[in-house]
């Protein structure tokens, strides 16, 4: 839903109307996704940070704001590497979008036994977004 409501946002403020639908973008954009994600890359030390915290038995989850179908599609080239997860928490899994902690805190609660208190929870983010829901989840 949210896609179709961008895509109209952006059909209608490039003038694109009777050119393009948004549906038509979506779906256009659909298949560039399917392309580019399954090719995407580790940003530079995640890896290693992974296995570190593995090998020293830190909990770890992935809570992302992608939707399942994304997620899967990212992480085409590095299944090894997120199996090493406890869990994963995709976009829509949760009510409330980041910056929201929703998903933040459910990730959280997920793990084995009691729910960690949200400040010993640390949160390794790439968008501004995802500073301020782990912020407001009361992580660090």
């Amino acid at each position: 839903r949210k896609a179709l409501e961008a895509a109209q946002i952006l059909v209608s403020e490039l003038g694109l109307e009777g050119k393009l639908t948004p549906e038509e973008f979506v779906a256009e954009r659909e298949k560039l996704l399917q392309v580019h994600f399954a090719k995407a890359e580790l940003l530079p030390g995640v890896e290693k940070l992974i296995r570190h915290l593995h090998a020293h038995k830190v909990p770890m989850a992935v809570a992302t704001s992608s939707h399942r179908r994304h997620f899967e599609l990212k992480t085409t080239l590095h299944k090894e590497l997120f199996a090493l997860m406890h869990h994963v928490v995709t976009g829509d899994q949760v009510a409330q979008s980041k910056p929201h902690p929703e998903i933040f805190l459910k990730a959280a609660a997920m793990f084995e036994g009691a729910t960690p208190d949200p400040t010993t929870v640390l949160v390794f983010e790439d968008a501004p977004n995802g500073v301020e829901a782990g912020n407001a989840a009361g992580m660090q």
